[in-house]
């Protein structure tokens, strides 16, 4: 689960976060966050949607690696 702390420090700075759902690339969803409670995080699309994710979720800058699934 993502900490209070990174949550804000994205929030300040307006940074483009990448949130990893699942081991599928196309499923990602890129945003800047926007507020958070205890289990999810409103994250502002680049079309101006705003969609509601689960904390529970990968959230990295954009500028970081995508993680690579592990290989079968």
């Amino acid at each position: 689960m993502v900490s209070e702390e990174q949550l804000e420090t994205y929030r300040q700075s307006g940074e483009t976060v990448r949130v990893e759902r699942d081991e599928m690339e196309i499923n990602d969803v890129l945003g800047i966050v926007v507020a958070w409670d205890e289990t999810s995080v409103l994250v502002r699309k680049r079309s101006r949607r705003v969609v509601k994710l689960s904390r529970t979720y990968r959230y990295v800058p954009i500028s970081e690696e995508r993680m690579s699934s592990p290989s079968v």
